[in-house]
């Protein structure tokens, strides 16, 4: 899905989720400038998606057109589409990468992250029989998959033999940061290479 469908997208949940919300609340929802908020409504009433109504002398409401509501649909099945496929891409990806150490000795995995890609690394390597001894990450506060998540920092007390760098983002700050700890460049798995 291109960067402007997506934003496409949140705006126009925005707007159905809230018909009083501001140019500037927009932008904040989006993460965008306020000026670029205020290009993005004109964009959608010019393609007839949104319909601006005077609420108050100094208020608008932004109201969904049924072609705006259509759009909408569209763009969910979209981006659920491609997020499937992403997610199928990460899967193959990440067991072709952990299928070599499921034949050997090298079973015992830690995985270093929380979000939807260790949720992904945890399926794969379950998948293949590996066994999940540790989750890191930088703050070591919370659970992951009813397992106490450890400081990163902590990990020299764990006993793995692989450590997956859980992450769709770019991985190269979380591997300097393994390496300054002194893992082994061998022992770290990254998936994130061969997603298109």
């Amino acid at each position: 899905m291109d960067p402007e469908a997506r934003r496409d997208l949140q705006a126009l949940e925005a707007i159905a989720e809230n018909s009083r919300i501001t140019q500037r609340g927009l932008s904040t929802k989006l993460g965008i400038a306020l000026g670029l908020a205020n290009l993005y409504v004109k964009r959608l009433v010019r393609k007839g998606y949104v319909k601006c109504v005077n609420f108050q002398p100094n208020r608008i409401l932004y109201m969904l057109t049924p072609t705006g509501i259509a759009e909408k649909t569209r763009l969910t099945y979209e981006f659920m589409d491609y997020s499937l496929y992403l997610y199928g891409q990460v899967r193959r990806q990440l067991r072709a990468v952990l299928r070599p150490f499921a034949a050997g000795e090298r079973r015992r995995v830690a995985i270093y992250g929380t979000g939807e890609a260790a949720e992904l690394a945890y399926l794969s390597l379950t998948e293949l029989g590996m066994e999940l001894v540790a989750v890191v990450d930088d703050a070591g506060t919370a659970t992951f998959l009813g397992m106490p998540v450890q400081d990163v920092r902590e990990q020299r007390t764990i006993s793995y033999d692989l450590i997956i760098v859980a992450t769709l983002e770019q991985p190269d700050a979380r591997v300097k940061r393994l390496l300054s700890y002194d893992v082994p460049r061998e022992k770290i798995v990254m998936f994130q290479n061969g997603i298109d």
